[in-house]
């Protein structure tokens, strides 16, 4: 596989490309880990391969959707309005766990402080709703992203 170029990236987003995302088959079914850089790119994506990932929708009490818009620093996307965070469980015990989807719930815990700074304990897994789950696949520049995504 030849090396990607990241020099010119944000190196905090190159960190975060390290990340071991869980790969599935189209059944939703575990069937490894991989980094998320290796999940991404577009020859891995043509050979079929598939991660899981997620999308939070906050609502207030007014029933308004928090929208944001992506970083300028982020590698795929960059700039772009989105849902209110996304991201990637990852191959931990903890984000494994797939009773109640509490795996994901944890992962998007994590990544409501991380994208939002909502503070850990204003986050009440009991409170998310899972809806179902999505395959899509998305092209941002040279890259494409393909995961099974749970909303």
């Amino acid at each position: 596989m030849p090396e990607i170029n990241t020099s010119h990236l944000d190196e905090k987003q190159v960190q975060l490309l390290a990340e071991m995302c869980i790969l599935i088959d189209e059944n939703d079914n575990k069937i490894g880990a991989d980094t998320k850089k290796n999940c991404h790119l577009n020859e891995n994506i043509d050979k079929g391969l598939l991660h899981r990932a997620f999308s939070v929708f906050l609502f207030n009490t007014e029933n308004k959707l928090l929208l944001q818009q992506r970083s300028d620093a982020k590698i795929t996307f960059p700039g772009c309005f989105t849902n209110s965070c996304c991201s990637h469980p990852l191959s931990n015990p903890g984000e494994l766990e797939e009773n109640n989807a509490i795996g994901v719930k944890r992962a998007a815990k994590r990544r409501l402080k991380a994208e939002l700074g909502i503070p850990l304990e204003e986050v009440d897994l009991n409170e998310m709703d899972y809806l179902t789950r999505i395959y899509y696949k998305a092209q941002s520049d040279d890259r494409m992203i393909n995961l099974r995504n749970p909303v």
